[in-house]
């Protein structure tokens, strides 16, 4: 997809890797909707501040009427809890699905009809190592990104037919608010994974896998669970 002139909305904008990929998609000459659900939050010079809470269908039906001309999806907005399955809070499990998987999809369909009268463009879905490496602590986010990933599959079929590419971002922890709690030297640089993922969008590609952990990790898909 060629990025310059395209229209994005980039969930999540207000900070971390919503913040770059929306600073860098401008500096490619993309006009940006940046997303969030407190859009005075959002300190992104040059965008357009836009109310979207994932989890609102409303709120998401809304988004997508005040920002008509969008050509480009990035479902970057999601939430990390370090939540076991069996003995976590049933709640978090579910606030996680909501979020990270259901609020995509819910995202997605609003934007699609819109993308899709628009000439048709891209969405860029932001999953994790998680999707494929499920440690028991974190058994509700490894879920949710892992129903994400099956989700990013099959809408790049569903979407194909009208003119949408769907791309897959594969990112280990980042230095970012979310993995604060995760020794510096095993996080990736947002802005180096911003960069990555729209590379790999503007040439067309399925999937970028961001950083070492991820690409090992896919290599090994085929070995034993405790393998990988």
């Amino acid at each position: 997809m060629e990025l310059k002139d395209a229209v994005a909305v980039v969930t999540g904008a207000n900070r971390g890797l919503g913040r770059h990929l929306a600073l860098q998609l401008i500096d490619h000459g993309a006009k940006v909707y940046a997303a969030a659900r407190r859009p005075e939050t959002v300190d992104v010079p040059g965008a357009i501040p836009l109310r979207l809470d994932v989890t609102d269908e409303d709120s998401v039906r809304a988004a997508a009427r005040l920002a008509p001309d969008t050509t480009l999806l990035v479902n970057n907005a999601g939430i990390f809890t370090p939540t076991p399955l069996v003995g976590g809070d049933p709640d978090a499990v579910r606030l996680e699905m909501e979020t990270n998987f259901y609020g995509p999809l819910a995202v997605t369909r609003a934007f699609a009809p819109v993308i899709e009268s628009n000439g048709g463009g891209a969405l860029l879905n932001v999953l994790s190592v998680l999707s494929w490496f499920h440690p028991a602590g974190l058994g509700a986010y490894s879920a949710a990104k892992t129903a994400s990933w099956a989700m990013t599959d099959a809408v790049r079929e569903e979407l194909a037919p009208r003119g949408i590419a769907v791309t897959a971002l594969h990112v280990g922890y980042m230095d970012t608010d979310m993995a604060a709690h995760i020794p510096a030297e095993q996080k990736a640089d947002p802005a180096a994974v911003a960069t990555l993922a729209l590379d790999g969008l503007a040439a067309g590609l399925t999937e970028v896998l961001a950083d070492d952990i991820t690409r090992q990790v896919k290599q090994n898909l085929a070995a034993a669970p405790a393998a990988v």
